[in-house]
């Protein structure tokens, strides 16, 4: 609270700050906060720390002191008032001095409040943050994790990737150089990020373009012979069907069970299921029979106790054997009628995967769409890594910004006379011409090729001299 300001607070405020209350006269957060609204005007015996309740029984006391509004204004950190806490029955306001450093631990501090049993139809619930320091990063990370969190704990569309939200950790040379403001290193944050989903996004595509590549030298065209295979065969079985369907036209049936023809429907399939019965008792499975160039064979499905036949002529046809005898022979007969319809998906599925094959071929010719943009924010990075320059240059060159602002950073009395200096640099900064350090270095580069040229061609020359 900023001295001057008139505090207000109609019920009870819990805040949440990272501190210890101290008994030895040192500065800590808790007891500045106390002193301040002591100032203005708020007893002493209606604040209270968690820390004070060392026990399960005064811990007990003190919540039933904040139930009950005695106690107005109650502070603790997450650990100390966190999940188990029951004080919400007059809370009005919850205070966020600082930010944690897991999404969690903010839905634990919100819970206190956003509680059933609360006797408050609406609560206020504050955030602060201070302009300048490392509050912002330390959001930018809890929103990061919140943001991977949220893509895998959905129902509504999980993805199979996510970025790694460690990709924005910062050196220690990195945090001081954000301290005294360099404007460059919150643009080599972004592009650490959006370099690194580029890249991720690339190696999907490269990953995708091996497998399109392994699909159309060999899955494809496994497949597609199959599908010949099978379109052929489902076309001779249907020249061979039209015979059957004449004579159940004609009403002439014949089948041979076990060797012998049946002409008779009920008695071939009486002759069916002692065929069947048969071969479960030897327990074996075989061929009991022929229709019209069509094997029956039969076996028995131990696991769902029920018999099944397999009509075979170039393709094979299974259907579940029954109890009822002249049921069975319909199956039989709905079987073979079922080889137009299934002729047609073959060959649609045969469509299917030569369209499938056609845009694979496509796709797979196709580069990475990004890598323009990839290229680009590689080299910026690169320039900035070698403007910054951390590992190898000293605290003041890291910053990359001058004297002025490596003062600032060195002298921490300066910061106030100094403040309006840094903030006019921060500002300027973005709209000043960035610096091409990869080109410098590709001059010199040059140069020195040149020099190297130039001092063998002249050693030559003084030995052909000599």
């Amino acid at each position: 609270f900023r001295a001057g300001e008139k505090l207000e607070i109609t019920s009870k405020s819990y805040l949440s700050p990272l501190s210890t209350p101290k008994n030895d006269g040192t500065f800590n957060v808790y007891d500045d906060i106390r002193e301040k609204l002591v100032e203005k005007g708020i007893p002493r015996e209606e604040i209270a720390f968690i820390h004070e309740a060392g026990t399960e029984a005064k811990k007990a006391e003190l919540f039933a002191k904040v139930r009950a509004g005695q106690v107005r204004i109650l502070l603790g950190s997450t650990p100390k008032l966190g999940a188990g806490t029951n004080i919400q029955d007059r809370l009005i306001a919850l205070h966020h001095l600082d930010c944690p450093w897991k999404p969690s631990d903010l839905e634990q501090q919100e819970g206190r409040i956003l509680r059933q049993g609360n006797q408050n139809e609406k609560v206020k619930i504050f955030r602060y943050v201070t302009e300048n320091t490392f509050d912002a990063y330390m959001w930018q990370i809890l929103e990061n994790k919140q943001k991977f969190i949220s893509q895998i704990m959905t129902s509504k569309s999980p993805v199979r990737a996510c970025e790694d939200v460690d990709d924005a950790a910062l050196s220690y040379a990195e945090i001081k150089a954000l301290a005294t403001g360099n404007p460059y290193i919150r643009e080599k944050m972004d592009l650490d990020i959006q370099v690194s989903k580029l890249k991720l996004m690339k190696a999907n595509h490269t990953s995708q373009k091996y497998r399109l590549e392994t699909d159309i030298a060999k899955n494809y065209p496994v497949q597609i012979a199959a599908q010949k295979e099978q379109i052929a065969g489902l076309r001779a079985d249907r020249e061979a069907v039209k015979p059957i369907l004449e004579e159940k036209e004609k009403d002439n049936f014949s089948m041979m069970i076990g060797g012998k023809t049946y002409t008779d429907r009920k008695e071939a399939g009486t002759a069916i299921l002692a065929a069947c019965a048969g071969l479960k008792a030897v327990k074996s499975n075989g061929q009991i029979g022929e229709f019209h160039g069509f094997s029956l064979n039969a076996s028995y499905d131990s696991f769902y106790q029920t018999y099944k036949l397999t009509i075979k002529r170039q393709c094979s046809y299974q259907i579940e054997i029954g109890k009822d005898v002249l049921g069975n022979l319909q199956r039989i007969s709905n079987a073979l009628t079922g080889i137009e319809k299934r002729l047609t998906e073959a060959e649609q599925k045969m469509e299917n995967l030569l369209s499938q094959l056609a845009t694979a071929q496509e796709e797979v010719e196709k580069p990475f769409p990004k890598e323009a943009e990839l290229t680009e924010k590689m080299e910026r990075l690169a320039e900035l890594n070698s403007l910054l320059n951390m590992d190898e240059k000293g605290t003041s060159e890291a910053l990359g910004m001058g004297e002025d602002i490596a003062a600032v950073a060195d002298s921490p009395r300066c910061a106030v006379t100094m403040a309006g200096r840094v903030s006019e640099l921060s500002h300027t900064a973005d709209s000043v011409q960035k610096p091409s350090v990869l080109g410098k270095l590709k001059q010199a580069q040059e140069r020195l090729s040149h020099e190297a040229k130039n001092w063998k061609h002249t050693a030559k020359k003084k030995e052909q001299q000599l």
